[in-house]
């Protein structure tokens, strides 16, 4: 059966208006409001709210004691309106990670390489100094690097972590000129920040970059764990 386009484009100019939405959403929460109520939760004088709802009888009906509820109509209505506002986050997302000064991969890179020296020296200093001191060779040769570099890699994720969580910036990132951004444009927090560096886990780095660079084929997700954070990496410097 053929859907009635004029039907539609009614039904989308009654959902234009920001009030109607107000007035629908506000009974999909509630259940029931009287005229009263709406006028007190709407701040809006009685002549405009009747209009209103007079443009809202086909979502809504009233009770046998006055007051207004939605119909099946106006729930789905609501559904509509959930998508839409869902869509338009999306859609002024990618606007604002389309207007970001994405940093490269190179100065990222560099960025990161800065880091892991500075923790995995950090670790090497305490942990190789009591063994050359009672002058363990054996352990020093052996079972030292890889226990160092296991005690690196979760240093590294506390440490970017905490750093990026604070303001966006690592050591390495700032001495690059970058910053860990959120592509929604929110403040940076440290659930972002831990989320997003667990792609820095060596076993994980190869699968993060690769999904991110060749799968995801956007820019603005050079990592994969940036994406699935919704973060990105930006250069302070860029002009």
């Amino acid at each position: 059966m053929a859907v009635d386009q004029e039907n539609i484009s009614k039904i989308l100019s009654i959902l234009s208006h920001q009030l109607r939405r107000e007035i629908l959403l506000n009974l999909s929460e509630k259940g029931e409001l009287s005229f009263t109520d709406l006028l007190n939760m709407l701040k809006v004088d009685t002549g405009k709210l009747s209009f209103h709802l007079r443009s809202l009888e086909v979502f809504i009906e009233q009770t046998p004691s006055g007051k207004y509820r939605l119909n099946r109509a106006g729930e789905s209505a609501i559904r509509v309106i959930h998508d839409i506002e869902g869509w338009a986050e999306v859609a002024d997302i990618q606007r604002k990670a389309s207007q970001l000064p994405i940093a490269s991969f190179k100065n990222r890179s560099f960025a990161f390489l800065i880091d892991f020296a500075i923790i995995l020296a950090i670790t090497a200093t305490i942990f190789l100094v009591p063994q050359v001191l009672s002058i363990n060779v054996k352990n020093f040769l052996g079972a030292a690097f890889s226990t160092i570099l296991f005690i690196t890699i979760g240093l590294l994720w506390v440490y970017s972590t905490l750093l990026e969580g604070f303001n966006g910036q690592s050591i390495g990132k700032r001495v690059m000129g970058l910053k860990v951004v959120r592509t929604d444009g929110k403040k940076m927090s440290y659930d972002h920040a831990a989320v997003r560096n667990f792609g820095k886990i060596l076993p994980l780095l190869p699968f993060d970059l690769l999904i991110g660079r060749w799968r995801i084929k956007n820019s603005t997700f050079i990592r994969y764990f940036d994406k699935f954070a919704g973060t990105t990496v930006i250069d302070l410097r860029s002009p």
